[in-house]
């Protein structure tokens, strides 16, 4: 059982590079300011694309990518790391999507009993996960935060019983992208012959979509002194263009509007639109 006179955060996300990519920041910052961070990975990334000189010495996608999650969460520091065993379920449409191990085909109430059962080993004060269109509407992202909303709850029931006392965490918080960003992105990115309907290294995430769906924020954390360490994090998630955060179109950007990771409080509800600093802001240790 963890010490709650400790800040610890879990964070709750699909695939290995998710905890870098989207939150790393924060992650870091904490990790590096004595709060222990554990993190939850829902699956391994079988269904990545990864080009075949990045498999040399692995014997497959899904080792290659858990190799490099440690490599970032070991930079990252992060406490421990937590596998569910499900498999990726690719992006919307395809055939991954229907593997009967499939993140996406497995029972919501089923994924939730172990995210809470995790909640109540590891008793964080503070739970993350992403927005309810899972950042970019992948079905995995999608599915790990509804299953950790329910899970936030189903800790604290006494009436599930997995063998552990129950434990109500005093925050939950959703990962969002600043809209406003993302709006200067999309119109900026013809100019650098980008489509923001095909960004991504696949070219399947449609940006402009993503725009016309907002959330607000009610924290916003200064990864600044942290950045470096961020970076290097992506770097060891080479197979997926791990470093891309700070090269080209996309490091250009992030450059000019700082380093700055934002978050939406979904529990308990915001007394006001006040847009804080700390993810513990209010909570009791």
């Amino acid at each position: 059982m963890a010490n709650e006179s400790e800040k610890t955060i879990l964070a709750v996300l699909a695939h290995p590079d998710d905890e870098t990519f989207g939150m790393g920041g924060t992650l870091a910052l904490y990790a590096h300011q004595g709060a222990k961070v554990h993190l939850i990975c829902a699956t391994r990334g079988e269904a990545g694309d990864v080009d075949e000189n990045y498999l040399e010495g692995y014997q497959s996608v899904a080792e290659r990518r858990e190799s490099e999650l440690r490599c970032a969460g070991s930079l990252l520091g992060l406490n421990e790391i937590h596998f569910l065993g499900y498999r990726d379920s690719g992006m919307p449409g395809s055939p991954d999507n229907h593997n009967p191990r499939a993140l996406f085909m497995a029972p919501q109430r089923k994924v939730a009993e172990e995210v809470a059962h995790y909640i109540r080993q590891i008793r964080p004060q503070v739970v993350l996960t992403f927005d309810p269109i899972g950042g970019y509407r992948h079905p995995d992202h999608i599915a790990i935060q509804q299953a950790t909303v329910m899970a936030f709850n189903l800790a604290a029931d006494p009436l599930f019983d997995d063998g552990l006392p129950p434990y109500q965490a005093q925050r939950l918080y959703f990962h969002v992208m600043p809209r406003g960003f993302l709006r200067f992105m999309v119109k900026m990115m013809p100019l650098f012959g980008k489509d923001p309907t095909k960004f991504g290294r696949n070219g399947d995430i449609d940006m402009k979509s993503i725009t016309d769906v907002s959330f607000p924020t009610h924290v916003r954390i200064d990864y600044r002194p942290v950045a470096q360490i961020r970076d290097d994090a992506s770097a060891c998630h080479a197979s997926q263009g791990g470093g891309f955060m700070s090269r080209g179109f996309v490091g250009w950007l992030r450059r000019q509007f700082s380093a700055y990771e934002a978050f939406m409080q979904a529990f308990p509800e915001p007394a006001n639109a006040h847009i804080k600093k700390d993810l513990f802001d209010g909570v009791v240790l």
